[in-house]
């Protein structure tokens, strides 16, 4: 299974950023997330069911950028982390969306 298509953030152990339209997405080219005032463009492509990445982005409207990673699970969940160049390292539990497609 691969984790192309786009992803719920229900939790961030330790941070409390698993808000509603909280979303990871992942596409043939990169993607993009929103967790609270984080967010980002996903820089390379997204094969099988598992990625690093790079990014760029804001956090809290200021500049801002880093490197993650994401796993897909056995039990069809999502988990990863979110890091942020000189900053926190923030882990996410993430669902698929039912409205995601995995065609892309």
């Amino acid at each position: 299974m691969s984790i192309r298509g786009r992803w719920r953030v229900v939790e961030t152990p330790g941070y409390d950023m698993a808000l509603a339209g909280a979303y990871i997405l992942f596409d043939a080219d990169g993607g993009e997330f929103a967790v609270d005032c984080l967010t980002g463009s996903i820089h390379g492509a997204c094969h099988g069911d598992a990625v690093e990445f790079g990014w760029q982005g804001n956090d809290e409207m200021e500049p801002a950028n880093g490197d993650g990673w994401a796993e897909l699970q056995d039990d069809d969940s999502l988990e990863g982390e979110i890091c942020l160049a000189n900053g926190d390292n923030i882990p996410f539990i993430a669902r698929r969306s039912k409205t995601s497609s995995t065609a892309c």
